[in-house]
């Protein structure tokens, strides 16, 4: 409640441009309870507040936590820009916001403990006659005697606002098309380069059996990289219909997909092989946070779930060595759906 107060305390000293003539006070009428407000005048200055000495310290300081709050939220939209998607220090940016918006708090208190002047009543106030609604009208004009530069706070307290609102509407702007999204369609994969277990060492093709599935990541890559894990499987090459323009994706029957749900970014962690041709008739790949299901024969196509669209698919060749190695990058982003509205695939 005190923070309200506070707030409207500020927003009406502020906005108060220049000295101005208290509102005139309307001609002696009698009253329901016979008084004419709920406090009087003094009778030498004619003011109901008693005028306090100018701070320019305090005003200083309230200066200070402004052009800080602005600076900080800066600092957040810049952060933001300059470090690239996936690696933005989430920590580093939450200081930002905290720091701000502190500053901003700060600054409310600086403005109600010493800038404005206080004015204790004793008895309740009848709000409903029209001489106290304007002694109150005149309390808040009064209070503000001791800020001398309302301009320049008012400017300060503006821009710290706008800065602390821009700073919050940023990350908006990265579902584009006003901020570049392009770091979000970057992968580890390029033609050539290994695929690796858990371990380090290379997938070799002969080891990858059906009726299975194994955990692959890009060689040299961060194993945390979003982009860099995989699922492998083999199939049955005569059961194997990929949508057009991947014939040569699957040597010996080996496919790699993104290991991450096009739901909501879990990983797949379940691979439901047909033991009740019945009801399971094919393989498939199953998400365990929401049951999205992917058939692997045709791409990685939605069977059943949430997911609203196929996984990515990873087109693999076979090295010299018989080790499966990346032959382009995925035939569409990784990640959830709504991450791949512009995305174009890119195979060479």
């Amino acid at each position: 409640m005190k923070l309200r107060q506070w707030i409207l305390a500020l927003i009406a000293l502020l906005f108060r441009r220049g000295p101005s003539e208290p509102p005139a006070e309307p001609a002696e009428e009698p009253s329901p309870n016979g008084g004419r407000g709920a406090t009087e005048p003094d009778p030498e200055t004619g003011r109901l507040v008693p005028p306090g000495p100018p701070d320019r310290g305090a005003e200083n300081l309230v200066l200070g936590f402004l052009c800080l709050a602005v600076i900080a939220a800066v600092g957040f939209i810049v952060v933001y820009a300059v470090y690239r998607a996936g690696r933005i220090p989430n920590a580093l940016l939450g200081i930002c916001l905290g720091v701000s918006a502190a500053s901003i708090g700060g600054a409310l208190t600086i403005v109600a403990k010493r800038l404005v002047v206080t004015e204790e009543l004793e008895e309740d106030y009848p709000t409903t006659e029209p001489e106290a609604q304007l002694d109150v009208a005149r309390i808040v004009h009064e209070s503000g005697s001791r800020i001398t530069r309302k301009r320049m706070l008012l400017g300060a307290g503006a821009a710290a606002g706008g800065a602390l609102a821009t700073a919050a509407l940023t990350p908006v702007l990265s579902l584009g098309p006003f901020w570049d999204t392009a770091p979000l369609e970057e992968t580890p994969w390029y033609r050539g380069r290994r695929i690796v277990d858990e371990y380090g060492k290379p997938i070799a093709a002969a080891n990858v059996d059906q009726g299975t599935f194994y955990s692959g990541f890009a060689e040299g890559a961060h194993p945390d990289d979003i982009g860099s894990y995989l699922i492998i499987v083999r199939l049955d090459p005569a059961k194997i219909h990929l949508p057009p323009g991947r014939s040569g994706w699957t040597p010996r029957g080996i496919l790699a997909y993104s290991k991450i749900c096009t739901h909501a970014g879990c990983a797949i962690e379940l691979y439901r092989k047909p033991t009740f041709p019945v009801v399971e008739p094919e393989p498939a790949f199953v998400c365990p946070c929401h049951y999205s299901t992917f058939n692997p024969a045709d791409g990685a196509q939605v069977i059943y779930g949430p997911a609203g669209r196929p996984l990515p698919q990873l087109p693999l060749m076979i090295d010299a060595d018989g080790n499966l190695r990346a032959a382009g990058n995925f035939s569409a982003r990784v990640g959830p759906s709504w991450w791949g509205v512009r995305f174009r695939p890119t195979t060479e």
